[in-house]
């Protein structure tokens, strides 16, 4: 386990109103971190920084949609006006496809909703958080990714669609961000139980879910710089065992291992 302090660290997490996002917030405040809140709901964010405050963690909530670029810029000002400049970044808000359609039977607007949410959420924070951890020379992010990003599923492909975009996007910036000082990691919580999943028919009867304290522990941990030999990876943290993955991460990363890429089908393909 890292054993770093958090402790005068400030971070932000979206959608940290409930489900994952929440207990995040509230894990990170009680490692001594101040958190800033974002997302949609006013109310929610105040019960979670309710919580944190028990923690004695100083926190701010700020509403705003993730997929506005305005709104995003004025809750990283909010947050690093009343903290201080950002250490970590939680990309946690997200949503997924309403029903198990085809594409063809999908509803354009709602498709697209969820992919402006799961990736151009992210890059808007990445854009307005950025700037200033480039400049200070540090900082982490964290996107919560799916195993979706990995495989094809024509159930959910607005979902599918837009977390393995998210990962091409950690992987296209990661080399950028390391001159800097800057980590960025993708972590993949697994099945878990929240108001999003308990709506996906794929997950219905589910009885055996992943844990969700787990995930809070390993970004507990990617906050205190544990898998930064990882930076611009995946990682499963429902499957991984995640002592071997950092033992091995030289290995993984001479072997570009843990992110999307073509697959040769054999020594002629010229792709490969």
């Amino acid at each position: 386990m890292a054993t770093g302090s958090l402790t005068g660290q400030v971070a932000l997490v979206t959608g940290a109103g409930r489900g994952i996002g929440r207990e995040i917030a509230v894990g990170l405040a009680a490692e001594g971190m101040s958190v800033g809140l974002v997302g949609r709901t006013h109310e929610s964010l105040i019960d979670t920084l309710k919580v944190c405050a028990r923690h004695g963690a100083r926190g701010v909530a700020v509403t705003a949609d993730v997929t506005r670029p305005g709104a995003v810029r004025e809750a990283v000002r909010a947050v690093e006006r009343d903290l201080g400049p950002l250490d970590l970044l939680v990309n946690n808000a997200g949503t997924v496809d309403r029903q198990e359609v085809p594409l063809w039977e999908t509803d354009p607007a709602e498709w697209w909703q969820v992919v402006e949410t799961n990736l151009r959420g992210p890059y808007n924070l990445l854009r307005s958080v950025l700037p200033g951890m480039v400049g200070r020379g540090r900082g982490r992010v964290v996107n919560l990714n799916s195993g979706f990003a990995l495989r094809p599923d024509g159930r959910y492909t607005a979902y599918a669609t837009s977390k393995g975009a998210l990962l091409q996007l950690s992987d296209n910036i990661a080399d950028s961000l390391a001159a800097h000082g800057v980590v960025v990691l993708d972590i993949s919580p697994g099945a878990v139980a929240t108001d999003m999943t308990a709506g996906m028919p794929m997950f219905a009867g589910m009885k055996e879910w992943g844990s969700i304290p787990y995930m809070v522990a390993v970004t507990v941990d990617a906050a205190r710089g544990r898998f930064d030999a990882l930076h611009g990876r995946f990682i499963h943290a429902g499957r991984d065992n995640l002592e071997q993955l950092v033992s091995r991460a030289e290995e993984i990363r001479a072997a570009d291992a843990r992110t999307l890429r073509l697959r040769p089908y054999g020594e002629g393909d010229p792709l490969g």
